[in-house]
């Protein structure tokens, strides 16, 4: 059983080797040969491509950085208590706040309105806010919260009125670290849309200097991609048949999915408890 277990992990990392070979890979020997597990020719030109602004690259590693781990603060916090109000029985409008964070899950006000409230009347044009603020609520992760705090008997928050707790240390003292395998989940499922987000910086930011890692890699590949599907010029086809189109990509995945990675074990030990509990629970 360990054996089969074992073979079974070691096969869960083979596309990441074939992710990491294809980078190192010429694009020639990827369309001749395809992606495989270890590289026929070992080159490092798509990284030197990627890094020629190498300046650019930290900067929106900086800013992703930055969105993420605000962002992934601050939506616990706003979820998190948007669940906890939902969980608490004694809580006369519950239901009608649940049946609210349902209908946002079913029907939303469309792209243009969204637009013109974030830009005209919360006025987030051109700032981190605007990378922020638009994901901040998540009503499926807040009924996720809710269903794993149903699971917390509710003489616990009489007994902390008794000793004269209010609700708000309730929550942070008490139900916040019980509740803790749901939002070590919850935080994981919202930094992984933050760090990916680049919708959200196409929309808002037009400043350089405000980019996040994920446009500018987009916006780097779509140059490079326009440069190969030209046929205005034949130095344009020139340019762009040295460039590694495939194996960027591949490098573009190496480039962004490492502080993930790293994320992951910190948080893996509860993730099947708060998600399984979160979502059978209620």
């Amino acid at each position: 059983m360990i054996l089969l277990i074992s073979l079974f992990s070691l096969s869960c990392l083979l596309p990441f080797v074939m992710v990491i070979s294809g980078s190192l890979s010429t694009e020639q020997d990827i369309m001749q040969y395809g992606y495989s597990l270890f590289p026929k020719t070992i080159t490092f030109d798509s990284y030197k491509i990627l890094f020629l602004g190498s300046n650019r690259i930290i900067d929106a590693y900086g800013i992703s950085i930055f969105v993420t781990v605000v962002g992934t603060a601050l939506s616990l916090f706003v979820t998190a208590m948007g669940g906890y109000v939902m969980a608490r029985r004694s809580f006369k409008y519950r239901n009608i706040l649940s049946v609210y964070v349902i209908i946002t899950m079913l029907f939303n006000g469309g792209l243009v309105p969204w637009y013109i409230i974030c830009v005209r009347y919360l006025d987030l044009k051109d700032t981190l806010w605007a990378l922020i603020l638009p994901m901040l609520a998540n009503a499926f992760n807040m009924f996720l919260i809710r269903n794993f705090m149903l699971s917390i008997p509710e003489d616990l928050h009489e007994s902390a009125k008794m000793d004269g707790a209010g609700e708000f240390l309730i929550f942070y003292r008490l139900i916040c670290p019980l509740a803790l395998p749901v939002l070590a989940t919850v935080g994981l499922f919202v930094s992984l849309s933050y760090w990916n987000d680049w919708f959200l910086g196409l929309m808002f930011v037009d400043k350089q200097e405000l980019q996040p890692l994920q446009l500018l890699l987009r916006t780097l590949v779509s140059n490079v991609e326009f440069l190969r599907s030209s046929s205005n010029a034949a130095a344009m086809q020139r340019i762009s048949a040295q460039i590694p189109s495939e194996s960027m990509k591949m490098a573009l995945t190496v480039v962004t999915i490492g502080p993930i990675v790293f994320l992951y074990p910190f948080v893996q030990r509860f993730f099947v408890k708060g998600l399984m509990v979160g979502a059978v629970k209620g």
